[in-house]
């Protein structure tokens, strides 16, 4: 049984790979926010609620993960949060800097520490056919200015940097760690500016002209855990539609 936790998985991004990782024969673990989930899972699924900026409700996931399986293979790193209000960066408040990247940057980089050490354990007991590895979602935006939502941006270019070090620190142990990076992708988080996407999207922003799809990022990450990768440890993959592409 090889298991896999995916945070904020509930819904949208979260809930493609989730199940794209069941189907590719692992034991998911699905977690969100709340105490229990707000929306119905697959039959069967497990679900543990974290908040992954409280280090208390961290390591009792992690607490919970072990006593359940005794082991875990892979770490999704996907939960995060736009800002609750968008501002202007000449505005932006120290309470949305500080929620926002406490859950996508502060909350991704100890859930890489917890899961590696317990990871590192693992390969020290020499379990059969164990192959762990972690994966972290960023976003375009960690290179792509949004004035608006600077907080988010700062963030998701922090997860870069979390992902080149985890990858680095890792590699002695056989641990690879890759970051993926959607581009425009058609949930929920998208819907109060899908007219707008849309009319850049058919205007030439990407050229793969259509919004994303969950479906997009959960391929790139049964990929990661695949093997076929594991040698371009610290890789960006960017699930985008080609908004990477410099042209002119």
């Amino acid at each position: 049984m090889r298991i896999a936790v995916v945070t904020g998985s509930t819904r949208g991004i979260g809930r493609g790979i989730a199940e794209k990782l069941t189907k590719e024969g692992y034991t998911v673990v699905y977690s969100g926010t709340r105490p229990s989930p707000a929306v119905e899972l697959p039959e069967g699924a497990v679900y543990i609620g974290c908040d992954v900026s409280d280090s208390a409700q961290r390591k009792a996931l992690f607490d919970d993960v072990m006593r359940r399986f005794g082991r875990l293979d892979v770490l999704v790193n996907n939960a995060g949060m736009a800002p609750r209000v968008r501002r202007d960066i000449l505005e932006t408040t120290e309470e949305s800097f500080d929620e926002v990247l406490g859950v996508n940057l502060k909350g991704t980089f100890f859930m890489c520490q917890a899961a590696a050490n317990l990871m590192i354990e693992m390969k020290e007991m020499r379990l059969d056919d164990y192959r762990p590895r972690i994966v972290n979602i960023g976003s375009m935006s960690a290179y792509t200015s949004s004035t608006s939502r600077g907080e988010y941006c700062v963030s998701k270019a922090g997860v870069g940097m979390v992902t080149l070090l985890f990858a680095d620190r890792l590699a002695e142990y056989g641990i690879p760690v890759f970051e993926i990076r959607p581009g425009i992708i058609d949930t929920d988080m998208t819907k109060v500016v899908h007219q707008k996407y849309e009319d850049l999207i058919a205007g030439g922003l990407t050229p793969i002209k259509r919004f994303g799809r969950p479906e997009d990022v959960a391929d790139m990450v049964a990929a990661c855990c695949s093997g076929l990768l594991d040698f371009t440890t610290g890789q960006v993959l960017d699930a985008d539609g080609g908004f990477h592409i410099r042209r002119l």
